[in-house]
């Protein structure tokens, strides 16, 4: 497995007689499951599931009690200006680069109480039994709970993860302000989590994130474990189309410059235009508004997102490429006009290849169904994969049900899922023997 700092690995003799030490450890499920359970208590929805958003009283809330049992295990804990936790358990070379594994703790307004935490409390029980055991690393290990994943309040999503990765500046993320013009920087000060340490600059050997699917495919294929090789890229486009407010009752039909119309055909057009690029294509409209939005008038003008993802490079330059040329066409044949906008953008991601293997072996060796999967949403380790090598992991959800407070996953999944996490860091961590 590369790393992006440069260090001598343990002896293949040393690390066969580790493997024999640690091919039968795993996880305390129970007290995993315990760690979601009071965590799920601090920020709580008003459905069963989580509103632990970005930089609330909930946030610094739930970060203290993160930090307080980081440093329970004997970890320290060091905070960077964006507000990012970074808890370590040293290794027996304190100079080697260390291995990362983490999430988020913040959540959707309506969020469950598995996405993104899952992520970062099962890699606090891996360095509880890590602890437990008394296995000691070459390398030491970082688990990091990241600010700002979900974007919900402060856009964009994975906000301190893509300054991280060099992807942001630091001073436009902190400028960042939510739906009451709060600063980012502001409420980070306030809830009491801006740190001193710059941001970015931390040597990383591997990187590997626990997370649950937010799809079905896992959980309809009885499947126990995704193995994530790739994400997908992502074009956000916005349309605006440009008609004729207009009576509904009394404007002829052949008279009608109707921008609702215009969108339904352009919102047919694109998911047609995803299903011409099958397999490992979609393509849908999420929001839309017509204007001026009265039950008796033609709309004037719509205004609406489509979201194209793949990571497919060529299939997703091609679905954009082609709505581009469809939908101004479509517009002309109504007598409407048309303005397109690309509002977001990030390329397919290929996660390393040794980190994959590391993920599969993990699996395969503790007999648990698996399959390669591709994720469907960002992730922080969609950042970091660009100045590090990095891998995921993802657990089946029910239904395939996220960022919805009726999200659910099993103390099963949980534990198949952490202890392949365990297993991937012990590998690219190097056990003493």
């Amino acid at each position: 497995m590369p790393s992006a700092t440069d260090d001598e690995p343990a002896t293949e003799a040393d690390s066969t007689a580790a493997t024999h030490v640690t091919a039968n450890l795993r996880i305390d499920g129970g007290r995993l499951w315990d760690s979601l359970m009071e965590m799920a208590k601090i920020g709580p929805g008003v459905a069963g599931g989580n509103n632990r958003q970005t930089l609330t009283d909930a946030d610094g809330e739930g970060r203290a009690l993160f930090r307080r049992w980081c440093e329970d295990a004997g970890m320290t804990v060091a905070v960077d200006r964006l507000g990012t936790m970074f808890a370590r358990r040293e290794g027996t070379d304190p100079d080697a680069a260390p291995v990362w594994m983490g999430s988020h703790l913040d959540t959707q307004p309506t969020g469950g109480k598995y996405d993104g935490v899952l992520g970062v409390l099962g890699a606090l029980e891996v360095v509880r039994t890590l602890d437990d055991m008394g296995v000691r690393t070459h390398r030491p290990i970082v688990v990091v709970n990241w600010t700002n994943e979900e974007g919900t309040r402060f856009a964009p999503a994975m906000l301190a993860s893509g300054v991280y990765a060099g992807i942001h500046d630091l001073d436009w993320a902190l400028d960042r302000t939510d739906a009451e013009g709060k600063r980012f920087g502001d409420e980070l000060e306030r809830i009491g989590w801006a740190g001193d340490e710059p941001v970015g600059g931390r040597p990383i050997h591997a990187l590997f994130e626990l997370h649950i699917e937010q799809g079905p495919i896992l959980e309809a294929e009885g499947r126990e474990i995704g193995v994530v090789t790739h994400g997908q890229g992502l074009w956000w486009l916005q349309v605006t189309l440009t008609g004729k407010e207009a009576h509904t009752g009394s404007t002829p039909m052949d008279m009608r410059v109707n921008a609702g119309l215009g969108m339904a055909r352009i919102i047919e057009a694109v998911h047609r235009i995803a299903m011409d690029n099958q397999p490992g294509a979609v393509g849908a409209v999420g929001h839309a508004n017509v204007y001026p939005n009265s039950r008796n008038v033609i709309p004037g003008r719509a205004v609406f997102t489509i979201d194209f993802r793949s990571p497919d490079r060529e299939k997703l330059d091609t679905m954009r490429t082609r709505l581009e040329a469809e939908a101004p066409r479509i517009a002309a044949e109504l007598g409407l006009g048309i303005e397109i906008e690309s509002t977001g953008h990030f390329d397919p991601v290929t996660f390393d290849p040794g980190c994959v293997e590391a993920v599969r072996g993990a699996a395969e060796r503790l007999g648990l169904s698996h399959r390669d999967i591709v994720s469907g949403a960002g992730h922080d380790a969609c950042w970091i994969n660009r100045i590090a090598p990095t891998a995921m992991i993802m657990c089946p959800c029910v239904d395939g049900l996220s960022h919805n407070e009726a999200e659910e996953i099993t103390e099963s999944w949980a534990r198949n899922g952490t202890d392949v996490l365990l297993h991937a860091v012990l590998d690219a961590a190097e056990v003493e023997g």
